[in-house]
């Protein structure tokens, strides 16, 4: 499982790591160069310490005497004649005559670093072994790297803690929404929280919220759609009962009659049911794809047909313009059908309803017109409550209809206005936003 805390230990150890090996190194070979630059520093005064006057030659056995360590400066003093006056170690093997400056001579037993000046009256060449000052440049480098090493797991340390406290508001949002359950929804605390995590929270909180609502919306849905079910189920039941007690045939017949009726009214309005289920704007998402509004009418009216010349009214498509929107093919059938079935609904026998499609502005326009009652201006809000129907209509329905012609239109982003029709009765209009490439 890929963790935050440990991918970032492992790219900040890591560059710590390389950070500082590659400081060392530089360190390293500074400190090395400042040491040989010292050293060398150290054989030129050396060599202008000594005297620059003329004297006698020294007796090779006290120069023996003399002879230092492996790790002493050697040194060999000549007059301008090129006698050789003195010789601090007359067993090493380093040039009888001097390069001015200094100069790296390689021996049999190893290289020198020699240094040769003129001192006065006399000629001064100081040397030392390669491998003592490399030793001791080493050896200073390296107390000089130590320092820089040993930081490696204090800081470390000091990222381990860093990391962990940088995470903390994440622990404490994991937690808080871990004690989120259905009946408490609240949303997080988003103070105090880092700024870069500010984004995180509030798209968990606006989550949350559209949670809540979906969880209130269903709640409220089945509780319409169980107070709703009760009177067709309630009447279905006592017709049962009528059928059962019914003595003759004609009686028994009627009863039939009001079951199957009643049968279908339930039957209808759970179909309503479901298809707002379905269409609620917290369902699953649904595909979206290119539809073609006068197609569309034309397949919904098409279907209609038969049940407009049953009830004697005239319906039709009264203007197809090539509109087209980005929606969902299936959902916008719903919406049209339910427009186009209230309409037949609610007009009478010798009626008209009428079907449009065109642009207004550049918008898509779905319009249903028909020769009705209307609504009443003071109830058009209401229309679209589930379940709402207008007081005084004495026709049939389960009070659905409008809204989930409303529930579609929002997931399409469109907006549903009523109106008054130009010959009386209502004009519905469904107004999609532009359509862009």
């Amino acid at each position: 499982m890929n963790s935050i805390r440990k991918h970032l230990l492992v790219l900040l150890l890591s560059a710590l790591a390389g950070g500082v090996l590659i400081a060392s190194a530089a360190v390293y070979v500074l400190a090395r160069q400042e040491a040989n630059e010292l050293f060398d520093y150290h054989l030129e005064q050396v060599a202008r310490s000594l005297p620059g006057r003329s004297f006698s030659a020294i007796d090779p056995e006290v120069q023996s005497i003399e002879r230092a360590d492996d790790g002493s400066v050697v040194i060999q003093i000549w007059d301008r004649a090129g006698v050789q006056l003195y010789f601090s170690r007359p067993s090493s093997r380093l040039p009888e005559r001097a390069e001015l400056g200094y100069s790296t001579v390689k021996t049999p037993v190893g290289s020198w670093r020699v240094y040769s000046s003129l001192v006065g009256a006399n000629v001064v060449q100081v040397a030392q072994p390669m491998r003592v000052r490399q030793q001791l440049a080493t050896d200073i480098a390296l107390r000089t790297v130590t320092p820089l090493l040993l930081l490696i797991p204090v800081l470390g340390i000091a990222i381990l803690l860093i990391v962990r406290r940088g995470l903390k508001p994440l622990r404490r949002i994991a937690a808080e929404v871990d004690a989120r359950n259905a009946g408490a929804l609240g949303p997080v605390r988003d103070n105090p929280v880092p700024e870069e995590v500010q984004p995180l929270v509030q798209a968990l909180n606006s989550l949350l919220a559209r949670l809540q609502d979906a969880l209130a919306a269903q709640r409220a849905f089945v509780a319409d759609a169980a107070h709703e079910l009760r009177t067709p189920l309630t009447a279905i039941t006592l017709q049962t009962g009528l059928l059962a007690r019914a003595q003759g045939e004609a009686e028994r017949a009627e009863a039939l009659q009001k079951l199957q009726a009643g049968v279908e009214r339930s039957n209808h309005l759970v179909q309503q049911l479901l298809t707002l289920a379905r269409q609620e704007p917290a369902a699953a998402e649904r595909e979206f794809a290119v539809v073609d509004l006068a197609e569309l009418a034309r397949d919904v009216i098409g279907g209609r047909t038969a049940l407009a010349l049953q009830q004697a009214v005239d319906l039709g498509l009264a203007r197809a313009d090539a509109v087209t929107v980005s929606g969902n093919a299936e959902s916008l059938r719903v919406l049209l059908g339910n427009l186009v079935d209230n309409a037949l609904r609610y007009t009478p026998a010798g009626g008209k309803v009428d079907v449009e499609v065109f642009a207004a502005d550049g918008k898509p326009v779905l319009a249903v017109a028909d020769t009705g009652p209307g609504i009443p201006l003071a109830e058009r809000e209401r229309v679209f409550d589930r379940f709402y129907r207008v007081p005084g209509s004495h026709v049939t329905g389960t009070g659905l209809g409008l809204a989930i012609v409303s529930s579609i239109a929002q997931v399409h982003g469109a907006r549903v206005e009523l109106k008054d029709a130009s010959g009386g009765g209502l004009r519905v209009e469904v107004i999609f936003p532009v359509r862009t490439a």
